[in-house]
């Protein structure tokens, strides 16, 4: 009786209003779909027979279509059909003593990319969260074993000795120390301000933290030199001596550096093999029955979020089912009204809410809590197995593959023993993997440079499903790429892992599709590299038959023209309705299509090229770090919200190129326009279109001169390719 009138932990609220509109949107867009269709067969066949305009530019416009339709149905029945948010309520969850265990995971692999100062706040954060102590341990990959790292680690121990106690004893609400003694959160503690003993005890905190980042900062000088990509494996518990003097500091979380052996003719796997590592490893220490992964720069700025996801894994309405909880990717260093650069990724952010109403979004990188029984895969073991064929799946080591059935209580840590430390090293080492499962069916699946993806799409296929909390307080901060470069390598990486899994044995529409609902196989196979087919053919064959006079659009006075008119103000204005209802300004829909485009004219064409060629067996991937190190120039640009051009020529040429293209096209076909008005105003309002959206392109080729502007060298290399194109576009007419 008690059980069922106990309180629930959480609750999933379909957003009712929302998901009307959407299917509402879905089914008058599709009906006007299947009507462009059959005019476009219907005018196909005619062309056949007639003969009046060039075939082959007729069919490009179609394949463009079909791809750009077909990615629209991906997005819309899997983002859009039933969209949830959840509501969870911590304060209802049992006392401290009955909370599970849970580890955290942080992974760093250089420490020049990827400062130690910023890297340590991170961790200190995790330490600090709002979860009893005992229950919690830490742990640091560092995979370029570094010096500095290791030095940092010990420093960001001690200094969390005075830290924890300072953050538990005043109830603070923001635990990283970078973020809570910057002058924009000084706020936070307006309550305490008035508190004689709290004020004293943050100036010691304050110089203490001063201390800190000094030492940090001389230990970083030769940052660069201290990383190896051959190195033995070094797992380290941090502790003090001085501990046991004081019984405040003995209530601490358990902290670990683990840098696991890498060797450079042994293939590493990236994160996704620095996470298999860390679940090995923490399985001999800590092994909690839950972690938390959590990129470097992503520090917790909520203390209660392992709280709040503990509320969907202990829901006895839930707790069987949910794999992984998913919180979103916030950034402290966005500029809300000048995110120029869309780094926010709040599409993809509104896109997960839809998802969660199947059966939830995949692990994005980072800000999940995860159950390690479902990433081991132990629910589909037979009871019966022996030793041998467990070997086979989880290696080796007789500890580990005990520490998955024999779950290790928090006082059987035992850090200092000779055989833990044989063990350790051996489940870190380079070849644990070979032979084994691991990383193939066991573990983070690495086949893919989007891990990430495709462990979330095989997990969903066992019968897992994930949930996605976004509150209105961030559980988590991080740093995200604020220039035109890192964002265009961020999302050239992204869509080519997307692309990789859609050509490899785990291709969602087949892989998928046999094994969980269609809707949810749908939202694994929208791959943003595709559209690089659509943009390109729709921004370069409309416009050079434009200039010939040939029309690819039915005619103003033809009814059809109200039906393509129809699509294109649609999709617009659906786009709108989803930035307002999720709470962003009008500048975001600009914003959002503008990044769109540039993405699609430069990172998607790379992708979608290096994937081919890696499929084919002519190119092998290699991961690109995005640098977290901030350049001063170009932060003060965007706080000012103007776009900074100081990129790879390698990306810029392709989406200048294009724009140059557009430009020339439409003044040269102005007079034309004006004399087949009625047949060429479609043709003329898509260049014309992209003209507009992308007017910051024609203002860092032309009209800006400060360091920041599109370099000469680019534009002219653009012109020339834009001649380039329209002459090989031109050979197209003949056919």
């Amino acid at each position: 009786m008690e059980s069922s009138c106990r309180l629930p932990l959480h609750v999933c609220h379909v957003k009712k209003t929302e998901m009307v509109i959407n299917r509402l949107h879905i089914f008058l867009h599709g009906i006007a779909l299947l009507a462009l269709f059959y005019y476009r067969i219907t005018t196909l066949s005619l062309i056949i027979k007639t003969r009046e305009i060039p075939l082959l530019p007729y069919l490009i416009v179609i394949v463009s279509e079909i791809v750009l339709t077909f990615l629209w149905v991906m997005h819309q029945l899997a983002t859009q059909w039933r969209p949830v948010k959840r509501t969870v309520y911590p304060e209802r969850l049992p006392e401290d003593d009955k909370l599970p265990p849970i580890d955290v995971f942080i992974f760093t692999a250089h420490p020049s990319q990827e400062p130690s100062l910023e890297v340590m706040n991170t961790v200190i954060s995790a330490m600090s969260l709002d979860y009893p102590p005992d229950k919690l341990a830490v742990y640091l990959s560092d995979d370029g074993g570094s010096y500095v790292t290791l030095y940092a680690v010990r420093e960001a121990w001690k200094f969390a000795r005075f830290w924890i106690p300072f953050c538990r004893k005043y109830e603070l609400r923001i635990r990283c120390p970078e973020s809570y003694f910057s002058a924009d959160e000084e706020s936070a503690d307006d309550k305490l301000t008035c508190c004689s003993e709290f004020a004293a005890d943050r100036k010691i905190i304050e110089k203490k933290y001063a201390e800190f980042q000094e030492a940090l900062e001389k230990n970083s000088v030769n940052a660069n030199a201290s990383y190896s990509r051959n190195h033995p494996s070094r797992i380290e518990v941090i502790r003090d001596e001085n501990t046991d003097s004081d019984p405040d500091q003995k209530e601490m979380p358990l902290l670990v550096y683990v840098a696991r052996e890498k060797r450079p003719d042994h293939h590493h796997h990236f994160k996704a093999g620095a996470l298999n590592v860390m679940l090995r490893v923490s399985a001999l220490i800590s092994n909690a029955p839950y972690f938390l992964v959590l990129d470097c720069d992503m520090y917790c700025y909520d203390p209660s979020s392992a709280r709040q996801a503990m509320c969907l894994f202990l829901d006895p309405e839930t707790s069987p089912q949910i794999g992984w909880v998913q919180f979103p990717q916030k950034f402290h260093n966005i500029i809300s009204e000048h995110d120029i650069y869309d780094s926010g990724h709040n599409s993809d952010w509104r896109g997960l809410q839809g998802v969660d109403g199947l059966r939830g979004p995949m692990m994005c990188g980072s800000n999940f809590f995860m159950r390690r029984e479902a990433i081991y895969g132990t629910d589909r073991i037979q009871k019966d197995i022996d030793l041998k064929q467990l070997k086979k799946s989880f290696g080796s080591s007789n500890e580990f593959i005990r520490s998955i059935y024999k779950p290790l209580l928090p006082e059987d840590r035992q850090n200092s023993a000779e055989a833990l430390q044989n063990e350790l090293q051996l489940v870190s080492s380079c070849s644990y993997d070979n032979d084994t499962e691991w990383g193939k069916e066991v573990g983070y699946i690495y086949n893919t440079v989007s891990e990430d993806m495709v462990t979330s799409l095989v997990l969903h296929c066992r019968g897992w499903r994930s949930a996605y909390v976004d509150p209105a307080r961030p559980c988590f901060l991080g740093v995200c790429p604020t220039n035109l470069n890192d964002m265009l390598v961020q999302q050239t990486r992204w869509a080519l892992g997307a692309m990789q899994i859609a050509l490899s044995r785990f291709s969602p529409l087949v892989y998928g599709a046999l094994r969980m609902s269609i809707l949810q196989s749908m939202f694994y196979a929208q791959v943003g590299s595709l559209y690089v087919v659509p943009v390109c053919g729709l921004a370069i064959m409309p416009q050079i038959c434009l200039l010939y006079g040939i029309p690819l659009y039915p005619k103003v006075s033809d009814p059809f023209f109200i039906l393509f008119a129809f699509i294109f103000i649609s999709s617009q204005l659906k786009h709108v309705q989803e930035v307002i209802s999720y709470g962003d300004s009008f500048k975001n829909v600009l914003i959002e299509l503008r990044v769109w485009m540039m993405r699609s004219g430069a990172s998607y064409v790379y992708a979608f090229l290096e994937a081919i060629m890696e499929w084919i067996g002519l190119h092998k991937t290699h991961f690109v770090l995005t640098g977290k190190v901030v350049d001063k120039e170009q932060a003060k640009r965007y706080e000012q919200g103007i776009y900074d051009f100081q990129a790879s020529p390698q990306l810029l040429v392709p989406m200048c190129s294009l724009y140059i293209f557009n430009l020339a096209t439409f003044i040269i076909g102005i007079p034309m326009i004006f004399h087949k008005g009625d047949e060429l105003l479609a043709q003329a309002v898509l260049p014309f279109f992209g003209i507009i959206v992308n007017y910051h392109l024609l203002e860092g080729m032309v009209f800006r001169q400060d360091s920041g502007c599109i370099a000469p060298s680019v534009t002219l290399l653009s012109v020339a390719i834009s001649a380039v194109i329209f002459c090989c576009g031109s050979l197209l007419l003949l056919y």
